[in-house]
């Protein structure tokens, strides 16, 4: 019963996990989760299906958490702000966005060589704090209460203060469908 399951019953173990450290690059760093991410289909592409967060540790203790969107964040700064911003950042001008121009290479390219540019950024430089975390023992309607209260869709998972594993909202969502479909 999922009232009665325990947060070690879901979650994912950290040797399943994608591990870097604040002195990693975000290209070491994204090369490590899209490992845990991808699953290579019959085509050789990479078809989603893993985990879109990695762990931050530093001399043993958990210090961060990385994910897509911080990564996406700080690669492409057009991605929040206005859109002027975005434009400017994308090297457009709004009267080259307005005139509904066809060719956008330098568009294109221009978001490569800032992706190539970024990639020497230090993990520790944008990763997210820590916002929760839960003990292995715990059980599960704790978990989701933490996350709710926290607005986390990971948790790292601890056994005393040794991080074990992380526990998702698509490990709880996951485990509500199971007990639905009964």
């Amino acid at each position: 019963m999922f009232l009665k399951r325990k947060v070690k019953d879901l979650m994912i173990p950290i040797s399943n996990y994608a591990v870097t450290s604040p002195d990693n690059t975000l290209q070491d760093a994204i090369a490590k989760m899209r490992k845990v991410f991808c699953e290579i289909d019959k085509k050789e592409e990479c078809t989603e299906s893993g985990h879109r967060t990695g762990l931050v540790i530093q001399d043993g203790k958990l210090v961060g958490i990385i994910d897509f969107q911080s990564i996406m964040r700080s690669l492409m700064p057009e991605i929040a702000g206005k859109l002027s911003d975005k434009l400017a950042a994308l090297g457009v001008s709004i009267a080259f966005a307005e005139a509904d121009a066809h060719d956008l290479d330098a568009a294109r390219s221009s978001f490569k060589e800032r992706v190539l540019h970024n990639a020497m950024t230090k993990v520790g430089d944008i990763m997210l704090k820590l916002r929760g975390q839960i003990d292995v023992d715990s059980d599960l309607m704790k978990a989701l209460k933490l996350m709710h209260k926290n607005r986390v869709t990971v948790l790292p998972v601890f056994e005393g203060d040794r991080v074990v594993g992380v526990l998702r909202d698509s490990d709880l969502f996951l485990a509500t469908a199971n007990i639905l479909s009964e």
